[in-house]
């Protein structure tokens, strides 16, 4: 059985396979949401996936979407009202 773990050779060429503006449809498809989705939800960025994998923004938070991911706010500062102190 395979360890959970890729390699970063594993990684590169799984990069290169999935170069970007190619197609990416049926088992690879599929395979990638999943792998893109367990990183995001260990903690990974749109962003730093989308530069892991070679893919746009884009591309990457549509496949997360379709994927049923819930995502994560942007974080930092908002702009709503302060909350009261007690």
């Amino acid at each position: 059985m395979r360890s959970p773990e890729r390699t970063s050779h594993e990684e590169a060429r799984v990069a290169e396979t999935l170069k970007k503006g190619s197609r990416v449809t049926g088992a690879a498809r599929d395979k990638l949401a999943a792998d893109l989705k367990k990183k995001y939800d260990n903690g990974a960025s749109i962003r730093a996936l989308a530069e892991e994998t070679g893919r746009s923004y884009g591309f990457v938070h549509r496949m997360l979407s379709e994927s049923g991911v819930t995502l994560r706010g942007r974080g930092g500062a908002t702009r709503g009202k302060k909350a009261a102190s007690a």
